[in-house]
């Protein structure tokens, strides 16, 4: 992905020295790029049309409180102009900023070209591509940062130095994070290494995103832990989000991707009335300008989606967007795994997956699936899992879940959260271990957006309003707070008490043995209507029990399945896989009886590898294939050619 060119709508304001706006432009395919000129001077570029504009760059106010949702604002003092940048892809902007201002810092180190000896010099004129951002620019801005750090603390504001030098012991602890994050990046890299994203995609993401960014309708699938969700973020990141709507099927997948649910974008309700309603409840005006600005719809955990409902959904984009294209020319970008939960099977009606939909086999014009596993590194474990994701359950599966049984996974005071089939049986054994913990109960209450939107909020947000913890009390992680230190959605940990000089907030060691103050933080959720609710709570939640259903998507660090009540095809795998290692997993009561998958979603998955070889193999095989299949199932022909 390219960072260097940022496309995005642009507020052009010419200033007085004192700040007061003379002339305000607004230009909505404004083009931003950095470059450098014959004397290294970091330039910004805007182009407008076939104007383009140039700005060497001395100072730089950078504001970018809202950066995540793709808008900042970039203040030239010495030009007297500010650009404020809005429906920026969020990552691309980011990235942009951050090159711009390391880029000038480091030019900063080096030193500026005086005016005079601009005009004395001979130098021919040029203009070229900025270089993209390295390891060695980061930690020289990082010691840069560590430096005035120290500095700062050796002198008073004064200037005058400090009576109580510190020893060198002291001084190494100065600006402990800026150092150790400057020594970090050069052991990480060599200093050319180019520093295009935080952790980079594998191939086969690559290809998703590639796809994507040409435009098409893609579907990616892969089994839990291959990095679905990593994706889709990243997609989310690089598409301007004013016209992107990031959507789920369940609350709290479509609090993972910062975004709404399906049901509450689309506007039709449950989606069970007839065609001629739904439309008409999208014909509101508040809906149908939201249907008309999307372009990109961005739907997770496709797999427990109705079929029915998406082909009423397809049918809606096409009458409110006026286009006769599939989904009313929107981008659709699909994501799931039909081999975990499935869609909900309600009274009589016999269920049906989106796949087996007529708006599928319109709209979808891409099927990838992702197969490199990055959740557990063990691959005997992996294995394990494969064959259970796909139903089968040979005798060395069978003898792996049953040993682990014995499994000792407690530590540091830490139990085995209970995964369970039933909301209700996690609410029963997460209040009666509470109510039988001694000592006075804690209770922690959000601060929500509105009393009014409780009940949504409730509904997407990870965390309760009402959080009661007691000393001893089993709590899980609900919030990425530090990767490093292994404190990520899903880490486990036991409270060792309530730290009065921080307002009483909860002390929590951690399987890693890593003891942390949580403090509240904030969510922000988006709704149909376009507002935006926050709930600012604690990131914690009881553990010893957690429904299978809230699991997708989640690493346990240690955990206990009992599959005794399984329902459902997919559930047994869904569990299964939250685990990060058999040493962390405890099965009580194995039968392989619970081990199934749907036989349609399996001769999907067939279709699906089949056509992705015959792209490998050629025209050759795919000929054969269409001749087979007229007097033989895809599946006979998949096993006598595979």
């Amino acid at each position: 992905m390219e960072f260097n060119n940022l496309v995005c709508t642009t507020s052009v304001e010419e200033t007085t020295s004192s700040g007061n706006v003379l002339k305000k432009t607004v230009h909505r395919d404004a083009s931003f790029s950095l470059a450098r000129n014959e004397f290294r001077d970091v330039i910004l570029r805007l182009n407008i049309g076939k104007k383009e504009l140039r700005y060497p760059l001395r100072d730089v106010k950078i504001h970018k409180k809202f950066v995540r949702d793709g808008k900042a604002t970039i203040s030239l003092p010495d030009h007297n102009v500010q650009f404020m940048l809005s429906n920026c892809p969020p990552d691309k902007l980011i990235m942009f900023l951050k090159t711009m201002h390391t880029k000038l810092e480091c030019l900063k180190k080096k030193g500026f070209v005086s005016e005079r000896q601009k005009l004395k010099s001979e130098l021919p004129r040029m203009i070229q591509e900025i270089s993209p951002l390295t390891m060695k620019d980061l930690q020289t801005v990082h010691e840069m940062r560590a430096k005035e750090m120290e500095k700062s603390n050796l002198f008073t504001p004064k200037g005058k130095r400090k009576r109580n030098e510190m020893d060198s012991d002291d001084k190494e602890n100065v600006a402990p994070k800026e150092v150790k994050v400057a020594r970090k990046l050069l052991v990480l890299a060599g200093p050319s290494k180019p520093v295009l994203a935080p952790v980079s995609l594998n191939k086969e993401q690559n290809e998703v995103l590639s796809a994507v960014m040409q435009g098409k309708n893609v579907f990616f699938t892969g089994s839990a832990g291959t990095g679905k969700s990593f994706l889709l973020r990243r997609i989310i990141g690089a598409l301007p989000p004013q016209h992107t709507v990031a959507t789920a099927s369940t609350g709290i997948a479509a609090c993972h991707i910062g975004g709404t649910t399906l049901h509450s974008f689309a506007g039709i309700g449950s989606g069970r009335a007839p065609l001629e309603q739904c439309i008409e409840l999208a014909s509101r005006p508040q809906v149908t300008q939201h249907w008309k600005r999307c372009h990109h719809l961005i739907i997770d955990e496709i797999s427990m989606v109705d079929g029915d409902f998406f082909d009423k959904l397809e049918t809606v984009a096409r009458v409110i967007r006026l286009n006769d294209r599939p989904f009313g020319g929107i981008q659709l970008i699909v994501c799931g795994d039909f081999l975990q939960l499935p869609p909900v099977a309600r009274g009589k009606y016999k269920r049906k997956f989106c796949f087996q939909s007529k708006a599928w086999q319109k709209a979808i014009e891409i099927n990838m699936e992702l197969k490199e596993v990055r959740r557990q590194s063990d691959k005997h474990f992996v294995n394990v899992l494969q064959n259970i994701r796909l139903g089968r359950c040979p005798d060395f599966v069978s003898n792996t879940l049953r040993a682990t049984a014995q499994n000792n996974i407690e530590k540091h005071d830490i139990l085995a959260t209970r995964l369970c089939t039933h909301k209700d049986d996690v609410d029963h054994i997460n209040q009666f271990h509470l109510k039988n913990l001694p000592g006075q109960p804690q209770l922690f209450i959000s601060t929500d957006t509105d009393p009014v939107y409780e009940k949504q909020i409730d509904f997407l947000s990870p965390v309760p309003g009402k959080l009661e913890l007691k000393l001893g009390a089993q709590v899980m992680l609900a919030k990425n707070l530090d990767v490093q230190q292994g404190l990520v959605s899903g880490a486990r940990g036991v409270v060792l008490g309530f730290d009065k000089g921080n307002e009483g907030l909860p002390l929590v060691k951690f399987l890693s043995g890593t003891e942390v103050v949580i403090k509240p933080i904030r969510w922000t959720f988006k709704v149909n209507n376009g507002l935006q609710l926050t709930r600012k709570q604690v990131p914690l939640k009881l553990a010893w029990a957690i429904s299978i259903h809230k699991s997708q998507g989640m690493t346990l660090d240690c955990v206990e399945i009992s599959l005794s009540r399984v329902f459902e095809s997919g559930q047994s795998y869904v569990a299964l896989s939250r685990a990060k290692s058999l040493e962390g997993l405890r099965v009580l009561d194995f039968d392989s009886r619970c081990i199934r998958a749907d036989p349609e979603v399996l001769r999907f998955y067939h279709k699906l590898q089949l056509h992705q070889r015959i792209q490998q193999t050629g025209w050759t095989l795919k000929n054969n294939f269409d001749k087979f299949t007229t007097n033989y199932s895809t599946d006979e022909y998949f096993k006598l050619n595979f």
